[in-house]
């Protein structure tokens, strides 16, 4: 019975056990995910998405792609909420963590993008000081601060 097992277990670890099959089929799907992730996150985050995947190309290409994927690609693009209820979670995440202010930037500009008002943004750090904390809720009002005014310059 010991040899029956190792011969299976040979057979198929030689065959791949279709792997390459399914191999071909995930980088299509790859291909899929990343278009549909990459006109999502253009969509939503507009230059400020950009920005971020360019500047993991030359340190982590696969974080880029990953973000670009999965994020976008699969969660951003599902229809049950819009993007502004969907950026109005992030930022509300985001400034609840209280320790992301890059991101929290980059999802600030993303709300405004998708019609999210900065009076909204303000209200949320308002009611992120009871869940999570006043500190948390300072970092995230001096981030709007700083993204409205970059937003101000960029006029």
């Amino acid at each position: 019975m010991k040899h029956l097992t190792i011969l299976a277990t040979l057979f198929f670890a030689m065959k791949g056990y279709g792997q390459i099959e399914k191999q071909v089929k995930m980088d299509t799907t790859k291909t899929k995910r990343f278009n549909k992730g990459w006109e999502k996150l253009k969509e939503i985050d507009g230059q400020a998405g950009v920005n971020v995947i360019e500047s993991l190309k030359d340190v982590s290409p696969d974080l880029a792609e990953y973000i670009i994927e999965y994020p976008f690609g699969d969660v951003y693009s599902r229809e049950i909420l819009d993007n502004r209820t969907k950026e109005i979670a992030v930022v509300a995440a985001l400034a609840a963590m209280g320790n992301a202010e890059p991101q929290i930037k980059v999802h600030i500009n993303a709300a405004l993008n998708v019609g999210v008002t900065k009076e909204e943004i303000s209200e949320i750090m308002i009611l992120m000081s009871v869940y999570a904390g006043f500190p948390s809720a300072l970092n995230g009002t001096l981030a709007l601060k700083e993204v409205l005014n970059e937003r101000a310059e960029e006029k």
